[in-house]
């Protein structure tokens, strides 16, 4: 199994855990990073809707606890016609571990249905370096 199905099939898996019993539409994301790490994450809604952690928010928490810091690439998966991109939020926070090169796959469960830069979703981005 290359990295790309094995993140597909971290995010099916992570898709399936997905707390969303408001909203009902449940989000896996994956997170390869750069030592070679996946990390994954879901959606997880509360009664105070929309409060709630996104999948790749929960990736990224995952894969800072356990010590890694640098993403390589990132899968983010949802069902729909449209393509379940990661909202404004999430591409600031992929923003604070990336470069504008991090690939993002954007995908359903049947697999990957665009790929795109970081740069390409988050053009002129302002990161860590914008502080000093």
């Amino acid at each position: 199994m290359n990295d790309i199905e094995k993140m597909l099939d971290l995010a099916r898996k992570a898709m399936e855990n997905a707390y969303c019993p408001y909203s009902k539409f449940s989000v896996g994301a994956v997170i390869k990073t750069d030592t070679g790490h996946f990390y994954s994450g879901c959606n997880v809604e509360n009664a105070s809707y929309p409060v709630g952690s996104c999948a790749e928010q929960g990736a990224i928490s995952a894969m800072i606890l356990g010590g890694d810091k640098k993403i390589a690439e990132i899968v983010v998966m949802g069902n729909g016609d449209a393509l379940v991109s990661p909202c404004g939020a999430c591409r600031q926070r992929i923003r604070e571990f990336s470069t504008p090169e991090t690939i993002v796959h954007i995908c359903d469960r049947n697999g990957v249905r665009k790929s795109l830069t970081l740069a390409e979703i988050l053009p002129i981005s302002f990161g860590p370096e914008n502080l000093l």
